[in-house]
């Protein structure tokens, strides 16, 4: 992922298959529900580190950090590509 955009949909998608609403995720995490539905759509120019990585706790996700250009493990790529 490289952009807000794919980041908010990322989010909205693990979001929803953990069967969660905006509202609660946003409470849990301490934004507003206003927020959270702007960065799921990729409707927010700037979206703070402490904000992202409070949601993506709540879903239990997290972010990592990777040089531009260096591959990541065969399973690392099927889930990016959403294989086994």
């Amino acid at each position: 992922m490289q952009t807000l955009l794919e980041m908010g949909e990322a989010v909205a998608a693990r979001r929803r298959s953990l069967g969660l609403k905006q509202g609660e995720v946003a409470a849990r995490a301490g934004i507003s529900q206003e927020m959270l539905s702007r960065f799921e759509r990729g409707k927010t120019a700037e979206f703070g580190s402490r904000k992202l990585l409070a949601v993506l706790a709540v879903l239990g996700m997290e972010l990592q950090v990777i040089e531009t250009g260096v591959s990541g493990s065969l399973d690392e790529l099927r889930r990016e590509r959403g294989g086994v």
